[in-house]
């Protein structure tokens, strides 16, 4: 069968749901008409990669080896880091890691704090150590995440680590920002070429968040709050990580059509409902991909927990290198 057109409904039957939806992108430029972002499944595609990773900790163990093991400290009694800390001691569970749980009371001193990562470090049993953040105030938040051994730092936060991946080099890279690069492949779209914003630049979301889109060959602006002129670097991006902690700060107008959307922010707005950092409804009838909030971002981050875990065991303790 020959086709006189490329049009989306023509061609329905004959290509994969992907293809399809690249066709229906291309009429957009073409003929102006709108497209309904397709959800970047963050809860689907992390339950994915967990099912993976318990595959393997299955054939290490099966060959004789320990399983991965994951120390989680959480410093006071913090809720919202409560909940950050069980959802990771149950992921876990899941995929066969062994895991130690420490909770410390809000006055442990961070000598204290740092005795029990010295500890950690010379735990052969142990592959990823993790500090839960925020750390009260009296914790020096750079002396704590320094104080573990890069090796163990599956949390991906230490210097050596962020140095590794601007040197084109990653091994152990931070959770949040390459579980969105997993999201972002998964939608088949090629990266390299593409305009890329980051909105936010923190040390743990933004700024290693810039390094791995310039790594997948993306043409990066990293905008923070000094930036002038936020609306129009918006407009002009293919690919939109937005990373501020602020409901709604990106309108959904502003977004290219076509443009992929990544939104990290999880905030309550004034109904007590949980938001995102972009305008989702409007942005949803303008991207061609988005990811909602929550079930988008949230679930990568734990989920590449363990893949980071896995890593470190694998490759950096038992010298496993397939």
């Amino acid at each position: 069968m020959v086709l006189n057109k490329i049009h989306p409904a023509n061609t329905t039957l004959l290509l994969n749901e992907r293809a399809r939806e690249k066709i229906a992108r291309h009429y957009v430029f073409l003929y102006g008409k709108t497209v309904t972002a397709k959800l970047i499944d963050g809860k689907a595609i992390s339950i994915r990669l967990k099912e993976q990773i318990k595959l393997d900790v299955t054939s290490l163990t099966s060959q004789g080896h320990r399983p991965p093991g994951l120390a989680v400290i959480m410093v006071g009694s913090d809720f919202a880091s409560g909940r950050y800390v069980a959802s990771k001691i149950k992921s876990c569970e899941e995929v066969g890691f062994k895991s130690k749980n420490y909770d410390l009371p809000e006055t442990t001193k961070e000598s204290e704090l740092v005795e029990l990562i010295d500890q950690l470090n010379e735990d052969a049993s142990i592959d990823g150590i993790l500090v839960q953040m925020p750390l009260p105030e009296h914790i020096n938040a750079d002396t704590i995440v320094e104080r573990i051994k890069a090796d163990k730092d599956v949390d991906g936060f230490h210097p050596y680590n962020i140095g590794r991946l601007a040197q084109r080099r990653p091994l152990l890279e931070s959770c949040t920002p390459k579980g969105i690069m997993t999201l972002l492949r998964s939608t088949g779209e090629e990266l390299r070429g593409l305009n890329a914003v980051v909105v936010g630049a923190s040390n743990h979301v933004g700024r290693p968040m810039s390094l791995e889109l310039l790594l997948a060959g993306c043409t990066v602006t990293t905008t923070h709050r000094f930036t002038r002129n936020l609306e129009q670097h918006i407009r002009e991006a293919d690919v939109i990580v937005v990373a501020a902690g602020k409901p709604g700060l990106v309108k959904g107008e502003w977004i290219k059509d076509g443009a992929i959307v990544i939104d990290v922010g999880i905030n309550r707005d004034e109904n007590n409902h949980i938001v995102g950092d972009v305008e989702f409804d409007v942005a949803k009838e303008k991207a061609s991909w988005i990811t909602p909030v929550p079930g988008g971002v949230g679930p990568m981050t734990v989920a590449t927990l363990m893949e980071n875990t896995l890593i470190a065991a694998k490759q950096l303790h038992l010298g496993i290198t397939n």
